[in-house]
């Protein structure tokens, strides 16, 4: 498989990131940089930021591609018409007898409150059941994070409880719901997903 996959919905388009696109994502992660700290992990100060030093950022870049060629990680810019408004990340792969994955994402905020998170989360779905045969993909939210618990409330991911001080977050040891969604509920709901949020257009 091609280690580098472009995955098309209805008005999203999911493909990796490259080293030109260090001026879009720069711009993208300073202007929501309050809107996407407060739901992520602290950086080392010893690690140089990303989103300021174009070098880390083709680091970053070169990182996810190694990930994509091992198979455990497969990161992905989210593109709607032409713009770079978020990303969506199957993390931590791990195959043997779990064969799950960890989903992370993030949005523009202008862009947000448009469906856009779903869609991307549905594409990533058939991916990970249809293309690379993944058992199970796993949310972490925290708890008041109400916007991220809408995105699989509105897939209706199935909840699986409250992990307390799950992951470090801003600094803080903090409690996540974990939702999830198997190949099996795929099979149940993919097709129906899909018509929803994918539409008839798409590839």
């Amino acid at each position: 498989m091609d280690d580098s996959p472009i995955l098309h919905g209805r008005r999203v388009t999911l493909r990796s990131l490259a080293v030109d696109d260090f001026a879009a994502w720069q711009e993208v992660r300073h202007r929501n940089s309050g809107w996407l700290n407060a739901w992520e992990p602290r950086r080392p100060p010893s690690q140089a930021d990303p989103a300021r030093d174009r070098k880390a950022f083709a680091a970053r870049c070169a990182s996810r591609r190694r990930e994509r060629q091992l198979g455990t990680g497969y990161g992905f810019a989210i593109i709607v018409d032409d713009r770079l408004v978020g990303e969506i990340n199957l993390s931590n792969v791990i195959r043997g007898a779990f064969q799950n994955a960890h989903v992370g994402y993030w949005m523009d905020e202008d862009m947000a409150g448009n469906g856009y998170i779903p869609e991307a989360l549905v594409v990533a779905c058939r991916f990970a059941f249809e293309e690379i045969d993944l058992h199970r993909l796993q949310v972490s939210i925290v708890p008041r994070n109400a916007r991220s618990r809408r995105v699989v409330e509105k897939l209706d991911f199935r909840c699986e409880g409250l992990a307390e001080r799950y992951l470090e977050i801003a600094g803080v040891w903090e409690d996540h719901l974990r939702f999830a969604i198997t190949t099996e509920e795929w099979c149940l709901r993919g097709a129906a997903l899909a018509a929803t949020w994918l539409g008839p257009s798409v590839d």
